[in-house]
Protein backbone atom coordinates (compact mmCIF):
# COMPACT_ATOMS: atom_id res chain seq x y z
CA UNK A 1 0.00 0.00 0.00
CA UNK A 2 3.21 2.40 0.79
CA UNK A 3 3.86 1.83 -2.82
CA UNK A 4 0.76 2.53 -4.52
CA UNK A 5 0.58 5.99 -2.15
CA UNK A 6 4.37 6.87 -3.47
CA UNK A 7 3.10 6.61 -7.10
CA UNK A 8 -0.18 8.33 -5.93
CA UNK A 9 2.04 11.27 -4.67
CA UNK A 10 4.07 11.32 -7.15
CA UNK A 11 1.32 11.27 -10.26
CA UNK A 12 -0.28 14.42 -8.20
CA UNK A 13 3.24 16.63 -7.99
CA UNK A 14 4.56 15.96 -11.46
CA UNK A 15 0.68 16.84 -12.65
CA UNK A 16 0.94 20.39 -10.54
CA UNK A 17 4.16 21.03 -12.02
CA UNK A 18 2.78 20.34 -15.58
CA UNK A 19 -0.06 22.65 -14.86
CA UNK A 20 1.94 25.35 -13.08
CA UNK A 21 4.22 25.37 -16.36
CA UNK A 22 1.52 25.44 -18.57
CA UNK A 23 -0.75 28.12 -16.80
CA UNK A 24 -0.08 31.79 -18.43
CA UNK A 25 2.34 33.93 -16.24
CA UNK A 26 -0.14 37.29 -15.44
CA UNK A 27 1.25 39.66 -17.50
CA UNK A 28 -0.33 42.78 -14.92
CA UNK A 29 -1.84 43.31 -11.99
CA UNK A 30 -4.20 45.89 -13.37
CA UNK A 31 -3.55 46.07 -16.96
CA UNK A 32 -2.45 49.73 -18.20
CA UNK A 33 -6.21 50.44 -20.21
CA UNK A 34 -7.46 50.41 -17.09
CA UNK A 35 -5.11 52.03 -14.57
CA UNK A 36 -6.16 54.96 -16.92
CA UNK A 37 -9.56 55.32 -15.72
CA UNK A 38 -9.53 58.39 -13.45
CA UNK A 39 -7.96 60.80 -16.69
CA UNK A 40 -9.16 58.78 -19.69
CA UNK A 41 -12.79 56.83 -18.78
CA UNK A 42 -16.09 57.46 -20.03
CA UNK A 43 -17.16 58.92 -16.77
CA UNK A 44 -14.14 61.14 -16.34
CA UNK A 45 -14.53 62.72 -19.56
CA UNK A 46 -18.00 62.85 -20.55
CA UNK A 47 -20.16 63.38 -17.35
CA UNK A 48 -19.16 66.62 -17.22
CA UNK A 49 -19.76 67.58 -20.55
CA UNK A 50 -23.55 66.01 -20.04
CA UNK A 51 -24.09 68.01 -17.44
CA UNK A 52 -23.60 71.00 -19.39
CA UNK A 53 -26.51 69.87 -22.28
CA UNK A 54 -29.83 68.48 -20.72
CA UNK A 55 -30.68 66.72 -24.38
CA UNK A 56 -27.64 64.79 -24.23
CA UNK A 57 -27.98 64.10 -21.07
CA UNK A 58 -31.12 62.72 -21.25
CA UNK A 59 -30.69 60.80 -24.26
CA UNK A 60 -27.56 59.15 -22.67
CA UNK A 61 -29.35 57.88 -19.62
CA UNK A 62 -32.97 58.08 -20.30
CA UNK A 63 -33.48 60.41 -17.34
CA UNK A 64 -33.22 64.25 -16.31
CA UNK A 65 -30.52 65.58 -14.50
CA UNK A 66 -32.43 65.50 -11.50
CA UNK A 67 -33.94 62.16 -11.87
CA UNK A 68 -30.33 61.05 -11.80
CA UNK A 69 -29.46 62.63 -8.80
CA UNK A 70 -32.69 61.76 -6.86
CA UNK A 71 -32.12 58.12 -7.83
CA UNK A 72 -28.56 57.67 -6.82
CA UNK A 73 -29.47 59.83 -3.20
CA UNK A 74 -31.61 56.42 -2.95
CA UNK A 75 -29.87 54.22 -3.61
CA UNK A 76 -26.00 55.25 -3.14
CA UNK A 77 -25.79 54.24 1.04
CA UNK A 78 -26.25 50.55 -1.11
CA UNK A 79 -23.86 50.79 -3.23
CA UNK A 80 -21.03 52.83 -1.56
CA UNK A 81 -18.08 50.97 -1.20
CA UNK A 82 -15.04 51.86 0.81
CA UNK A 83 -11.79 52.66 -0.18
CA UNK A 84 -8.30 50.22 0.73
CA UNK A 85 -4.71 50.85 0.54
CA UNK A 86 -4.36 49.43 -2.62
CA UNK A 87 -6.99 50.69 -4.65
CA UNK A 88 -9.33 53.13 -4.63
CA UNK A 89 -13.40 52.26 -5.43
CA UNK A 90 -15.92 53.15 -7.72
CA UNK A 91 -17.66 55.63 -6.39
CA UNK A 92 -21.40 54.97 -6.19
CA UNK A 93 -21.99 57.50 -9.06
CA UNK A 94 -19.69 55.84 -11.57
CA UNK A 95 -21.40 52.68 -10.79
CA UNK A 96 -25.46 53.59 -11.54
CA UNK A 97 -23.70 55.28 -14.61
CA UNK A 98 -22.51 52.16 -15.53
CA UNK A 99 -25.92 50.33 -14.80
CA UNK A 100 -27.67 52.76 -16.14
CA UNK A 101 -25.89 53.20 -20.01
CA UNK A 102 -26.35 49.19 -20.13
CA UNK A 103 -29.91 49.31 -20.00
CA UNK A 104 -29.85 51.86 -21.81
CA UNK A 105 -27.81 51.17 -24.90
CA UNK A 106 -27.74 47.03 -24.58
CA UNK A 107 -24.16 47.23 -25.33
CA UNK A 108 -22.23 44.32 -23.77
CA UNK A 109 -20.21 44.23 -20.94
CA UNK A 110 -16.67 44.31 -22.96
CA UNK A 111 -17.98 47.55 -24.61
CA UNK A 112 -18.57 49.16 -21.53
CA UNK A 113 -14.98 47.63 -19.93
CA UNK A 114 -13.35 49.38 -22.91
CA UNK A 115 -15.51 52.94 -22.64
CA UNK A 116 -15.74 53.08 -18.69
CA UNK A 117 -12.13 51.66 -18.25
CA UNK A 118 -13.29 48.96 -16.09
CA UNK A 119 -12.75 45.36 -15.67
CA UNK A 120 -15.59 43.14 -16.96
CA UNK A 121 -15.94 40.84 -14.12
CA UNK A 122 -16.78 44.65 -12.39
CA UNK A 123 -18.86 45.59 -14.72
CA UNK A 124 -20.73 42.30 -14.20
CA UNK A 125 -20.68 42.50 -10.62
CA UNK A 126 -21.94 46.45 -10.58
CA UNK A 127 -24.98 45.37 -13.02
CA UNK A 128 -26.13 42.42 -10.76
CA UNK A 129 -26.14 44.33 -7.38
CA UNK A 130 -26.97 48.23 -8.95
CA UNK A 131 -30.06 46.09 -10.14
CA UNK A 132 -31.14 44.53 -7.09
CA UNK A 133 -30.60 47.91 -5.17
CA UNK A 134 -32.62 49.54 -7.57
CA UNK A 135 -35.60 47.34 -7.63
CA UNK A 136 -35.41 47.01 -3.91
CA UNK A 137 -35.16 50.67 -3.42
CA UNK A 138 -37.92 51.87 -6.15
CA UNK A 139 -41.13 49.55 -5.90
CA UNK A 140 -42.27 50.56 -2.84
CA UNK A 141 -43.22 54.12 -4.14
CA UNK A 142 -43.16 53.46 -7.73
CA UNK A 143 -45.01 50.10 -8.39
CA UNK A 144 -47.12 49.78 -4.95
CA UNK A 145 -50.38 47.65 -6.33
CA UNK A 146 -53.47 49.91 -4.98
CA UNK A 147 -54.99 48.87 -2.39
CA UNK A 148 -57.94 51.05 -1.78
CA UNK A 149 -60.93 51.70 -3.28
CA UNK A 150 -60.23 55.45 -4.28
CA UNK A 151 -57.11 54.28 -5.99
CA UNK A 152 -58.71 51.62 -7.97
CA UNK A 153 -61.34 54.07 -9.17
CA UNK A 154 -58.86 56.90 -10.06
CA UNK A 155 -57.56 54.19 -12.81
CA UNK A 156 -60.90 53.29 -13.84
CA UNK A 157 -61.90 56.92 -14.53
CA UNK A 158 -58.55 57.34 -16.67
CA UNK A 159 -59.34 54.57 -19.17
CA UNK A 160 -63.07 55.90 -18.69
CA UNK A 161 -62.18 59.34 -20.07
CA UNK A 162 -59.27 58.26 -22.44
CA UNK A 163 -60.28 55.36 -23.65
CA UNK A 164 -64.28 55.65 -23.11
CA UNK A 165 -64.08 52.43 -21.53
CA UNK A 166 -65.79 52.77 -17.74
CA UNK A 167 -65.35 50.14 -14.97
CA UNK A 168 -61.89 49.02 -16.50
CA UNK A 169 -59.21 48.67 -13.41
CA UNK A 170 -56.12 48.03 -16.16
CA UNK A 171 -54.69 46.03 -19.53
CA UNK A 172 -53.17 43.16 -19.07
CA UNK A 173 -50.89 41.46 -21.41
CA UNK A 174 -47.37 39.28 -21.34
CA UNK A 175 -44.43 40.20 -23.64
CA UNK A 176 -41.56 37.46 -24.26
CA UNK A 177 -38.47 38.55 -23.30
CA UNK A 178 -35.73 37.25 -25.23
CA UNK A 179 -32.64 35.41 -23.72
CA UNK A 180 -30.13 32.99 -25.04
CA UNK A 181 -30.75 29.46 -24.25
CA UNK A 182 -30.04 29.01 -20.61
CA UNK A 183 -27.67 25.63 -20.43
CA UNK A 184 -29.53 22.45 -19.28
CA UNK A 185 -33.04 23.99 -19.37
CA UNK A 186 -34.11 21.92 -22.13
CA UNK A 187 -37.23 23.32 -24.45
CA UNK A 188 -38.39 25.09 -20.65
CA UNK A 189 -37.86 28.65 -22.45
CA UNK A 190 -38.43 27.93 -25.66
CA UNK A 191 -41.72 30.05 -27.30
CA UNK A 192 -44.14 29.54 -30.07
CA UNK A 193 -42.06 32.40 -31.81
CA UNK A 194 -38.75 29.96 -31.64
CA UNK A 195 -36.55 32.05 -29.55
CA UNK A 196 -35.75 31.57 -25.98
CA UNK A 197 -37.74 33.86 -23.43
CA UNK A 198 -39.01 34.43 -19.95
CA UNK A 199 -42.10 35.80 -19.97
CA UNK A 200 -42.77 39.45 -18.43
CA UNK A 201 -46.91 39.59 -17.80
CA UNK A 202 -48.04 42.96 -16.91
CA UNK A 203 -51.17 45.29 -15.68
CA UNK A 204 -50.82 48.80 -16.59
CA UNK A 205 -52.86 52.22 -16.42
CA UNK A 206 -54.08 55.12 -18.86
CA UNK A 207 -51.03 57.20 -17.68
CA UNK A 208 -48.56 54.12 -19.28
CA UNK A 209 -47.41 53.05 -15.76
CA UNK A 210 -47.11 49.77 -14.00
CA UNK A 211 -49.54 48.68 -12.19
CA UNK A 212 -48.11 44.89 -11.39
CA UNK A 213 -45.87 42.96 -12.88
CA UNK A 214 -45.01 39.17 -12.87
CA UNK A 215 -41.66 38.07 -14.30
CA UNK A 216 -39.83 34.80 -14.94
CA UNK A 217 -42.40 32.09 -16.10
CA UNK A 218 -41.12 30.17 -18.73
CA UNK A 219 -41.32 31.08 -22.38
CA UNK A 220 -43.45 27.73 -23.58
CA UNK A 221 -46.36 29.50 -21.18
CA UNK A 222 -49.52 31.11 -22.34
CA UNK A 223 -50.61 34.46 -20.52
CA UNK A 224 -53.62 33.01 -19.62
CA UNK A 225 -51.83 30.43 -16.90
CA UNK A 226 -49.51 33.16 -16.26
CA UNK A 227 -51.84 35.49 -15.29
CA UNK A 228 -54.49 32.24 -13.56
CA UNK A 229 -51.52 31.10 -11.52
CA UNK A 230 -50.10 34.26 -10.00
CA UNK A 231 -51.76 35.02 -6.15
CA UNK A 232 -52.25 38.57 -8.05
CA UNK A 233 -55.50 37.22 -9.65
CA UNK A 234 -56.25 35.23 -6.81
CA UNK A 235 -56.52 38.13 -4.46
CA UNK A 236 -58.15 40.02 -7.24
CA UNK A 237 -61.11 37.85 -6.79
CA UNK A 238 -61.20 37.31 -3.18
CA UNK A 239 -61.73 40.58 -2.41
CA UNK A 240 -58.60 41.21 -0.67
CA UNK A 241 -57.56 44.07 -3.06
CA UNK A 242 -60.58 46.08 -2.08
CA UNK A 243 -61.68 46.38 -5.69
CA UNK A 244 -64.68 48.67 -5.85
CA UNK A 245 -68.48 47.09 -5.98
CA UNK A 246 -70.57 46.38 -8.93
CA UNK A 247 -71.97 49.87 -10.02
CA UNK A 248 -74.01 51.18 -12.94
CA UNK A 249 -71.95 53.09 -15.99
CA UNK A 250 -74.08 55.46 -15.86
CA UNK A 251 -76.46 58.08 -13.73
CA UNK A 252 -79.41 57.33 -15.91
CA UNK A 253 -78.80 52.93 -15.65
CA UNK A 254 -79.67 51.00 -12.60
CA UNK A 255 -78.35 47.95 -14.05
CA UNK A 256 -74.83 47.16 -11.60
CA UNK A 257 -71.63 46.70 -13.71
CA UNK A 258 -68.58 44.72 -12.16
CA UNK A 259 -65.01 46.20 -12.44
CA UNK A 260 -62.53 44.55 -14.73
CA UNK A 261 -59.40 43.90 -16.38
CA UNK A 262 -58.70 43.97 -20.32
CA UNK A 263 -56.75 41.62 -22.40
CA UNK A 264 -56.75 40.22 -25.69
CA UNK A 265 -57.30 36.62 -27.15
CA UNK A 266 -55.10 35.25 -25.34
CA UNK A 267 -57.04 35.05 -22.22
CA UNK A 268 -59.77 33.38 -20.96
CA UNK A 269 -63.14 35.15 -20.96
CA UNK A 270 -64.07 35.55 -16.97
CA UNK A 271 -66.26 37.61 -15.02
CA UNK A 272 -63.55 39.73 -14.13
CA UNK A 273 -61.33 39.47 -17.38
CA UNK A 274 -63.01 40.58 -20.68
CA UNK A 275 -61.42 39.76 -24.16
CA UNK A 276 -62.55 40.50 -27.68
CA UNK A 277 -65.34 38.66 -29.58
CA UNK A 278 -63.95 35.76 -31.74
CA UNK A 279 -64.60 35.12 -35.16
CA UNK A 280 -64.63 37.33 -38.13
CA UNK A 281 -68.35 37.93 -39.04
CA UNK A 282 -69.62 39.45 -36.22
CA UNK A 283 -72.43 41.76 -35.90
CA UNK A 284 -72.40 45.84 -35.56
CA UNK A 285 -72.71 45.40 -31.69
CA UNK A 286 -69.83 42.69 -31.30
CA UNK A 287 -67.81 44.87 -33.43
CA UNK A 288 -68.64 48.09 -31.16
CA UNK A 289 -67.64 46.50 -28.59
CA UNK A 290 -64.80 45.19 -29.78
CA UNK A 291 -63.30 48.16 -30.81
CA UNK A 292 -63.54 49.81 -27.63
CA UNK A 293 -61.56 47.27 -26.17
CA UNK A 294 -59.02 47.65 -28.55
CA UNK A 295 -58.75 51.29 -27.56
CA UNK A 296 -57.76 50.32 -23.69
CA UNK A 297 -55.95 47.60 -24.46
CA UNK A 298 -53.69 49.62 -26.15
CA UNK A 299 -51.96 50.83 -23.12
CA UNK A 300 -50.53 47.70 -22.64
CA UNK A 301 -48.84 47.71 -25.75
CA UNK A 302 -47.56 51.06 -25.98
CA UNK A 303 -45.99 50.48 -22.45
CA UNK A 304 -44.02 47.21 -23.79
CA UNK A 305 -42.95 49.58 -26.76
CA UNK A 306 -42.34 52.41 -24.65
CA UNK A 307 -40.23 50.24 -21.99
CA UNK A 308 -38.08 48.41 -24.66
CA UNK A 309 -37.07 51.15 -26.71
CA UNK A 310 -36.24 53.30 -23.36
CA UNK A 311 -34.05 50.78 -22.03
CA UNK A 312 -32.62 49.35 -24.91
CA UNK A 313 -31.14 45.93 -23.76
CA UNK A 314 -34.46 44.67 -24.20
CA UNK A 315 -33.54 44.76 -27.96
CA UNK A 316 -31.59 41.78 -27.95
CA UNK A 317 -31.34 38.30 -26.44
CA UNK A 318 -30.15 39.14 -23.07
CA UNK A 319 -26.91 36.71 -22.28
CA UNK A 320 -26.78 36.65 -18.40
CA UNK A 321 -28.18 33.91 -16.04
CA UNK A 322 -31.50 33.79 -15.18
CA UNK A 323 -31.74 35.08 -11.72
CA UNK A 324 -29.61 37.95 -13.20
CA UNK A 325 -31.80 38.69 -16.43
CA UNK A 326 -34.68 38.98 -13.96
CA UNK A 327 -33.32 41.53 -11.80
CA UNK A 328 -32.27 43.57 -14.72
CA UNK A 329 -36.07 43.32 -16.27
CA UNK A 330 -37.66 44.22 -12.50
CA UNK A 331 -34.53 47.22 -12.55
CA UNK A 332 -36.26 48.46 -16.05
CA UNK A 333 -39.71 48.29 -15.27
CA UNK A 334 -39.77 50.65 -11.96
CA UNK A 335 -37.27 52.85 -14.03
CA UNK A 336 -40.00 53.28 -16.35
CA UNK A 337 -42.33 53.82 -13.73
CA UNK A 338 -40.21 56.27 -11.48
CA UNK A 339 -39.44 58.38 -15.15
CA UNK A 340 -42.61 58.57 -15.95
CA UNK A 341 -43.33 60.46 -12.39
CA UNK A 342 -40.11 62.47 -12.48
CA UNK A 343 -39.86 63.69 -15.85
CA UNK A 344 -43.31 63.04 -17.43
CA UNK A 345 -44.00 61.63 -20.76
CA UNK A 346 -42.51 64.27 -23.20
CA UNK A 347 -39.37 65.71 -21.66
CA UNK A 348 -37.27 64.04 -23.78
CA UNK A 349 -38.31 65.90 -26.95
CA UNK A 350 -38.91 69.44 -25.03
CA UNK A 351 -35.17 70.23 -24.70
CA UNK A 352 -35.01 69.93 -28.25
CA UNK A 353 -38.34 71.79 -29.05
CA UNK A 354 -40.26 47.24 -13.22
CA UNK A 355 -39.30 37.45 -6.94
CA UNK A 356 -36.82 35.59 -8.69
CA UNK A 357 -38.27 33.43 -11.43
CA UNK A 358 -41.94 33.77 -10.25
CA UNK A 359 -43.44 37.04 -9.39
CA UNK A 360 -41.92 40.34 -8.55
CA UNK A 361 -45.39 42.02 -7.43
CA UNK A 362 -46.10 42.89 -3.81
CA UNK A 363 -46.88 38.17 -3.53
CA UNK A 364 -45.09 35.57 -4.20
CA UNK A 365 -46.28 33.01 -6.83
CA UNK A 366 -48.27 30.27 -5.61
CA UNK A 367 -49.95 27.61 -7.41
CA UNK A 368 -53.10 27.75 -8.55
CA UNK A 369 -55.95 25.75 -10.34
CA UNK A 370 -56.20 25.46 -13.56
CA UNK A 371 -58.07 28.31 -15.30
CA UNK A 372 -61.63 27.55 -16.26
CA UNK A 373 -64.03 29.37 -18.54
CA UNK A 374 -65.96 32.19 -17.14
CA UNK A 375 -69.26 30.60 -17.95
CA UNK A 376 -72.51 32.37 -18.64
CA UNK A 377 -71.87 35.11 -16.26
CA UNK A 378 -68.77 36.13 -18.21
CA UNK A 379 -70.65 36.04 -21.57
CA UNK A 380 -73.82 38.65 -19.42
CA UNK A 381 -71.63 40.82 -18.59
CA UNK A 382 -69.53 41.21 -21.75
CA UNK A 383 -72.65 41.25 -23.58
CA UNK A 384 -73.85 44.16 -21.12
CA UNK A 385 -71.11 46.01 -21.74
CA UNK A 386 -71.24 45.60 -25.38
CA UNK A 387 -75.10 46.38 -25.71
CA UNK A 388 -74.06 49.79 -23.28
CA UNK A 389 -71.01 50.88 -25.84
CA UNK A 390 -73.51 50.35 -28.76
CA UNK A 391 -76.26 52.74 -27.14
CA UNK A 392 -76.94 56.22 -27.45
CA UNK A 393 -75.55 56.63 -23.65
CA UNK A 394 -71.97 54.96 -24.53
CA UNK A 395 -71.30 55.56 -28.06
CA UNK A 396 -68.81 58.26 -29.43
CA UNK A 397 -70.23 60.48 -32.50
CA UNK A 398 -67.27 59.09 -34.90
CA UNK A 399 -67.70 55.81 -33.60
CA UNK A 400 -69.91 54.66 -36.41
CA UNK A 401 -67.49 55.85 -39.07
CA UNK A 402 -64.79 54.23 -37.19
CA UNK A 403 -65.35 50.53 -37.35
Amino acid sequence: MDGDDDVLILWWYLRRMRRKRCRKRRQHWVHPILRDRFSTGTFETLMGELRNDEAKFFNYFRMSFSSFDDLLGRISMDIKLQDTRFRECICPQQRLSICLRYFASGCSFKELHYSYRVGISTISKIIKETSVIIWKRLCTDFMKLPDTEGEWEAIANGFETKANFPHCLGAVDGKHIRIIKPCHSGSMFFNYKDYFSFVLLAVVDSEYRFIYISIGSYGKECDSTILKNSTFWQKFNDGSLNIPNPKPVHETIHEEMPYVLIGDEGFSLTPNLLRPYGGTHLDHEKKIFNYRLSRARRYVECVFGILANKWRILHRPIDLQIETAINVIKACTVLHNFVRDKDGINLQQNPISMETSEETGPFPRRPHPRPCRGGPTANIIRRAFAEYFSSDLGSIPWQETAI
